[in-house]
């Protein structure tokens, strides 16, 4: 897989590891090969995060992760699966750009009481989501994604994140 890894954050230590199991299980799970694609992690910190938050989605805060689709895979009907992203002309799946926040995930972490590796991992996961087409915001959607995204966590060992 081709990731591309920028670092704005110092305290980001083994993102480029967990941002690779993360997005290479998301890939498998969905069946497509990760020597073909290419995804862009940005590690930031809240002050960064809150930037892009209120330039790509007008909210003023800052968040944990955002992700910018390279192609929009969304699918029409509430509750199904998207659109399976296909290569480009070079054969390769350009998938888009992540960035996550290392204040945010850091405090979520601790409040939940999970470790930052594992809900590090979850939020990529769920970036990655997001860049092949799964979204919630309808119910049913939402519902997909979250199923999805457990599945996947389990393969890795991960604990369900919406239970408990």
């Amino acid at each position: 897989m081709n990731l591309e890894l920028t670092i704005e954050d110092e305290r980001w230590h083994g993102l480029e590891t967990l941002s690779l199991q993360a997005v290479s299980a998301v890939l498998l799970y969905c069946e497509l090969d990760p020597d073909i694609c290419e995804v862009s992690v940005l590690g930031c910190d809240d002050t960064r995060i809150a930037e892009l938050n209120a330039e790509f989605r007008e909210k003023q805060t800052a968040t944990n992760v955002l992700s910018w689709p390279a192609e929009d895979l969304a699918a029409d009907v509430p509750g199904h699966k998207p659109l399976h992203p296909q290569p480009d002309f070079t054969g390769e799946i350009a998938l888009g750009d992540i960035a996550i926040s290392y204040d945010t995930c850091s405090r979520e972490a601790v409040e939940a009481g999970k470790s930052m590796d594992d809900h590090v991992t979850h939020l990529i996961v769920h970036g990655t989501l997001h860049l092949l087409g799964y979204d919630h915001i309808r119910d049913p959607d939402a519902t997909l994604m979250e199923e999805v995204e457990v599945k996947i966590l389990g393969k890795m060992g991960i604990d369900d994140p919406y239970n408990g």
